[in-house]
């Protein structure tokens, strides 16, 4: 087995403006739509939500944008954004087939 690269002089970013937050591509990037295995669908309250962005930092399929709207044609259900959101404005409903 090869050994793990090193990465030399490697530094921690120094403020907020050199973080990496969110994903690396626009909503709606991924090649292939839901495949139909979710179960359940995240709503998103305006009236409470305070735009803080966690749910598009943590959403790992990159289907928030940052008007905090769900792409539902890629949204895997998993509940992220319900779990980061600190204002409750993220709900699971269930999937209705």
């Amino acid at each position: 087995m090869d050994k793990p690269k090193v990465v030399k002089n490697f530094q921690l970013p120094r403020n907020k403006e050199e973080m990496q937050l969110g994903p690396k591509q626009r909503a709606g990037i991924l090649l292939e739509t839901n495949a139909g295995w979710r179960i359940e669908y995240p709503v998103v309250d305006h009236s409470k939500c305070t735009k803080c962005e966690l749910c598009w930092i943590f959403c790992p399929e990159g289907v928030i944008d940052r008007n905090i709207e769900i792409d539902m044609d890629y949204c895997k259900g998993c509940a992220l954004c319900v779990v980061e959101c600190p204002k409750d404005a993220i709900s699971m409903m269930p999937e209705v087939k």
